[in-house]
């Protein structure tokens, strides 16, 4: 793994003159510290982690990783893998760092302060110097490419929770780390989806969770960058309301054949979360919502 882009402080916690904009949070083993005020992980999260079912994964991309909460939980699922986090935002980025250390995870999960879209960029122009001189490694580390080249074809599996919605579509989120991270101010669908192809390994798997009216959009880049939809699994609130959200897993160079799952219910008539939700918190006893006991408590796509 290269460590390119820029590096941003290490801490397991936030400054002590800072402690009180932060709250403590957990989500099955995994604890991290997030910001009052700011960007918060939501059940998204939960659902994109648990909707990955490979038996063995090697390396493992986060791209747009916020506080780092979903390569966390994968690391814990995945204790042989290497973890990358990506993020654009350096506030978010140096959060992601902190809770590596929080969870004891630093050795194997790194993280990577980086625009996508210019590791995009650099693997590009590396595979063109690369296939018209037929050299190794074009550029030394660090230098031209900051060490982006090296990401190419790298990870088994790719994970996002991406911005949902274009920039003149919803309410805008308060302050400029919510609206980044809920719009697509700094990262299109189609962006990412160009750049997790490029990071994909052959038969690497991309995992995704959007809005339902963003799915032909996702399924018709995924076409364009060759990422076959494999999967997909519509979530509701409750079986009487109208799909939220949709997990898509995608293929690198697959053959042609998409499977719909059944749906996905997080809640009973009466507000408890469904058996299934149950047990993708860990098996928790709190049948109700949990708020209060340091979980994931918004509606999926409401925190991003």
């Amino acid at each position: 793994m290269v460590s390119g882009g820029s590096k941003v402080p290490m801490s397991d916690m936030p400054p002590a003159g800072s402690r009180e904009l932060y709250s403590l949070d957990g989500l099955r083993n995994v604890r991290v510290y997030q910001k009052k005020d700011g960007y918060r992980f939501s059940v998204d999260a939960l659902l994109l982690y648990s909707f990955v079912g490979l038996q063995r994964v090697k390396s493992i991309a986060d791209v747009g990783a916020g506080s780092g909460i979903i390569g966390l939980l994968l690391a814990r699922k995945y204790p042989a893998a290497k973890v990358f986090l990506i993020e654009l935002q350096e506030n978010l980025a140096r959060l992601a760092e902190w809770n590596c250390a929080l969870n004891g995870v630093e050795e194997r999960v790194k993280v990577l302060h980086a625009d996508v879209k210019e590791i995009r960029g650099r693997i590009r122009e590396r595979y063109s110097l690369q296939s018209r001189t037929g050299l190794e490694a074009p550029f030394d580390k660090g230098t031209v490419d900051n060490g982006f080249g090296d990401l190419m074809s790298s990870f088994d599996l790719v994970v996002s929770n991406p911005p949902f919605r274009k920039p003149r579509t919803g309410k805008l989120s308060n302050g400029e780390e919510r609206a980044v991270a809920r719009h697509e101010i700094m990262l299109p669908l189609e962006d990412l989806i160009s750049a997790v192809a490029l990071l994909l390994k052959p038969r690497g798997r991309f995992c995704m969770i959007h809005l339902p009216g963003r799915l032909a959009d996702a399924v018709r880049a995924m076409s364009a960058y060759g990422l076959e939809p494999k999967r997909l699994r519509f979530v509701h609130s409750c079986v009487s309301t109208e799909a939220k959200m949709v997990l898509i897993e995608a293929v690198k160079g697959a053959r042609a054949g998409l499977a719909a799952e059944p749906p996905l219910f997080l809640y009973n008539a009466d507000g408890s979360y469904t058996e299934e939700m149950r047990e993708y918190y860990g098996g928790g006893g709190c049948g109700k919502c949990a708020a209060g006991h340091g979980q994931a408590t918004s509606a999926p796509g409401q925190e991003h």
